[in-house]
């Protein structure tokens, strides 16, 4: 620990405790005496702490406050990784229609992560201020079919979706059971299983453009069934039949590839000529061709040959766009 992590755990011992004593603080902290004696110094007199020896008690305690400069503990700093996750929440809990009955139900949790950014040197409002997530491509869900899939989800209930098919330009009706809401690349998603189709599905919740919450219980689905049946390739339209891409990146491209995790399970390697070597698992191959596109000439398809086809099948076919 840091000075300022003892301080708060030296304040929680004794909140919680009322009377702790030395020999306890020692060993909590793992400290040693001098050092204990220097915090607890630094409390009383720079944070203005109540902190008084009790010889009765055998221990240290908090006195009543008295008159003057108030008992307040340091703001602590968060590494970049926690800063990232509060603040995403609240970005992201504050995105979703802060004016209507979820923004209106999400205020008190954001009022907790403000509190919990809080620092002397940086107030909350100021931190979120100077970290800034920036969403791409996030596709508009109407809030009203969120909160109706949410309640399904808590309830364990069925929905009645109208759903677009984006890939087939189809609607349809379905019956399904949510068992769990997912949040990939900045769009929600949800897990359920259709009773039309029998089985998992995966659902955009952007493409719902009517919902319906029933009376039916909803069918139970163990979330590792739901894993067994999702998980395992690239991209969120997943699948157990799986095949391996070999991706070859330029050296330019390299220095950023490196880098990137592009999936849990992928396997890399640098080359003698310094280019780079990806593989990554895939059932289905459409958002994987999209992610390779964005690459253009920096990047080749070594294999599955049926991926390497599609690939070139799309550049061709963005070729004759320009060429007309």
């Amino acid at each position: 620990m840091n000075a300022t992590e003892r301080f708060y755990r030296i304040n929680e011992l004794i909140t919680d405790r009322g009377v702790v004593a030395v020999r306890e603080l020692q060993r909590e902290l793992e400290i040693s005496l001098a050092t204990l004696k220097r915090d607890l110094a630094f409390m009383r007199e720079r944070l203005h702490a109540p902190i008084v020896f009790d010889r009765d008690a055998g221990g240290y305690r908090f006195d009543k406050p008295g008159v003057g400069p108030r008992f307040h503990l340091p703001g602590l700093w968060f590494s970049a990784d926690e800063i990232l996750a509060l603040i995403s929440m609240h970005q992201m809990l504050d995105s979703l229609d802060p004016g209507g009955v979820v923004g209106t139900r999400i205020k008190p949790l954001l009022a907790r992560l403000e509190r919990a950014l809080e620092s002397d040197a940086a107030p909350a409002q100021e931190v979120i201020r100077r970290v800034k997530i920036v969403p791409s491509q996030r596709r508009r869900v109407v809030v009203q079919w969120f909160e109706l899939v949410g309640r399904a989800l808590m309830s364990r209930r069925r929905i009645r979706i109208d759903y677009f098919t984006r890939s087939r330009n189809q609607r349809s009706t379905r019956e399904v059971s949510p068992q769990r809401l997912v949040h990939y690349r900045n769009n929600w998603y949800l897990d359920g299983w259709c009773h039309a189709s029998d089985g998992i599905r995966m659902f955009a919740l952007d493409s719902i453009e009517n919902a319906v919450l029933t009376e039916a219980k909803a069918k139970d689905v163990s979330l590792r069934q739901v894993d067994e049946q999702t998980a395992g390739g690239y991209g969120i339209y997943r699948g157990k039949d799986l095949h391996w891409a070999t991706l070859v990146f330029s050296q330019e491209a390299a220095r950023w590839v490196r880098s990137e995790l592009w999936h849990e399970a992928q396997r890399t390697r640098d080359l003698a000529d310094g280019r780079f070597e990806l593989r990554v698992p895939y059932s289905q191959s459409n958002e994987i061709e999209m992610d390779i596109l964005r690459h253009g000439e920096n990047v080749e398809v070594i294999g599955p040959a049926e991926l390497r086809r599609k690939v070139v099948a799309r550049l061709a076919a963005a070729r004759k766009v320009y060429e007309k």
